[in-house]
């Protein structure tokens, strides 16, 4: 059991500057009980990895609507890899196709929600995740 909140990063990653649905997740996850870190638009693969490392994350996830999910989802995975990162969740969402989520989950991305997924869904998976992989 964890003796500290569940530390989430919410990002948003690339040029996409749709940022609603980030929003919405973030505030749901934090009245959910959990620790929200948002790091606003615009950011790089990079940024983001840099952000969890300094903020002790449990979990990362990505609002993606660009299209770029399959480029983003795995430069994320390959650089927490690097980072010695391998007990943070990513996670995310947006417009991702059924078959690119499919591919993302084989290459160890956590679930990935579509448009009009409930709020209490989305925190109830990412609770059971930290519960059976994250040890303290």
């Amino acid at each position: 059991m964890m003796n500290r909140p569940i530390r989430v990063l919410v990002a948003k990653i690339g040029l996409d500057g749709h940022d609603r649905g980030a929003k919405v997740i973030a505030t749901a996850l934090r009245d959910a009980g959990m620790e929200v870190i948002y790091t606003g638009l615009r950011q790089t693969p990079e940024m983001v990895v840099q952000a969890a490392l300094q903020e002790d994350v449990d979990v990362i996830g990505v609002s993606i609507l660009s299209g770029a999910h399959l480029s983003v989802f795995k430069k994320l995975s390959d650089l927490l890899k690097q980072s010695n990162m391998n007990d943070v969740l990513i996670t995310g969402g947006g417009i991702i196709p059924e078959e690119d989520i499919i591919t993302l989950n084989e290459l160890g991305i956590g679930k990935l929600f579509t448009p009009g997924t409930h709020t209490g869904e989305i925190a109830d998976y990412i609770k059971k995740w930290v519960e059976q992989n994250r040890s303290f």
